[in-house]
């Protein structure tokens, strides 16, 4: 089992890179909320309106809206810092250095094409390997939440905090994409056991389950199948606003994260427990 708590995640993320003070932050803060707000009202513009929708070769589906979003993101950022790089969902990576914008224009695409408000644009800030800042945006849904390295989180503009939970009984968990963690009998045993003892489970999805995780309306968010794109902003929002936020084996955030453990600080250690834990003979035979 990874060893890993809450205590020393926090240390972690407070204490790594100093060298980006408040000023520089709340400016590239600035700039990745006006990125997203232009990118808002390019989608907004084609929703609803029936767009057409191609298959990606990693069988997910793209619009014109998606390209254009991130087109419109991509000109604000480069225009802030000419000299950062930038990784978006639909264009690919250009520039080096350790100035990384990570950019999904408008993740939950199937949400969007099917008229459901579920969709958002997400954009973080990865400096020297540290997610230092991200703006999570939801125009239809009414939802926009930020938040940059030791600044605290925000939700429309009031602060926020996760909530106080203690026990895994009282605690209401949102599941997200489980595909992998279905095909694990390990990981199927341990999601079986947490439905069980959770007081409440519910399956948001998307930007939203972060979102409530982030204002103290739920208590831990769990997914086995994502792409950095979709969770970087969302991951500083969790943090800032108090909460614990790696994947399900206890590791920071990477490139490279395909899962996800987002849990209040008092409960993520019991659930990482849970999910490293091997099942009993007998439980898996049941």
């Amino acid at each position: 089992m990874i060893a890993v708590t809450a205590e020393r995640l926090k240390r972690s993320y407070a204490g790594a890179v100093s060298t980006l003070d408040a000023t520089f932050l709340d400016h590239a803060l600035a700039v990745a909320r006006a990125a997203a707000d232009v990118a808002g009202e390019r989608i907004e513009s084609y929703f609803g309106r029936g767009v057409a929708v191609e298959i990606k070769p990693d069988a997910t589906p793209v619009t014109v809206a998606d390209r254009e979003a991130e087109d419109a993101i991509r000109a604000v950022l480069k225009k802030a810092f000419p000299d950062h790089a930038i990784l978006g969902e639909e264009r690919g990576r250009e520039g080096d250095g350790e100035f990384l914008w990570l950019v999904d224009p408008l993740d939950g695409t199937k949400s969007f094409v099917r008229g459901t408000p579920y969709f958002s644009t997400q954009i973080a800030l990865l400096h020297a390997g540290e997610l230092v800042l991200g703006v999570s945006h939801a125009p239809v849904y009414g939802e926009t939440m930020w938040a940059r390295r030791g600044g605290g989180a925000f939700l429309n503009g009031r602060r926020v905090r996760v909530a106080a939970t203690q026990r895994v009984g009282d605690a209401a968990v949102s599941l997200g994409n489980l595909k992998s963690l279905a095909l694990a009998p390990q990981g199927w045993h341990a999601l079986g056991a947490l439905v069980a003892a959770a007081n409440r489970v519910r399956g948001y999805g998307d930007f939203c389950h972060y979102h409530l995780l982030a204002r103290g309306a739920l208590d831990a968010v769990i997914e086995s199948d994502v792409n950095i794109l979709d969770i970087a902003a969302l991951a500083v929002i969790v943090r800032e606003a108090g909460g614990v936020f790696t994947d399900l084996a206890g590791a920071p955030l990477s490139l490279a994260t395909r899962s996800v453990l987002a849990a209040v600080p008092m409960l993520h250690a019991d659930l990482l427990d849970r999910f490293s834990r091997q099942p009993s003979a007998a439980s898996t035979s049941a």
